[in-house]
């Protein structure tokens, strides 16, 4: 299955309309939560839990490389936001100093 038919067919079934697209879809897929009894607490967490650990299985660990060069950028990130607010500390420092202190007339 090409992915652009994939993606049809995850969006198809998320909608609850039924398009033929030569795959076999469930009933219960097209028309979620109709003729369903509403699940207690513990079976939803049960649920979520075991929906959690799919989902951490599908993550892909980068490699020594990868966590490098990420590293680097969000360093060089962080530094120049650095600079930027240092800079706008300095100019609206100086900006109230000048504003709010006299100078004395002699």
């Amino acid at each position: 299955m090409l992915w652009s038919e994939r993606l049809r067919h995850t969006v198809i079934v998320s909608t609850g309309q039924k398009i033929e697209t030569g795959n076999n879809v469930t009933e219960a897929a097209v028309n979620p939560g109709k003729g369903k009894q509403k699940k207690g607490i513990f079976a939803r967490m049960m649920l979520f839990f075991r929906q959690v650990i799919g989902e951490l299985k599908k993550v892909v660990t980068p490699t020594r490389s990868e966590l490098v060069n990420y590293f680097f950028v969000v360093l060089g990130f962080v530094v120049v936001v650095i600079a930027i607010v240092t800079a706008l500390d300095f100019v609206f420092g100086q900006g109230s100093i000048l504003l709010f202190t006299r100078q004395v007339e002699q």
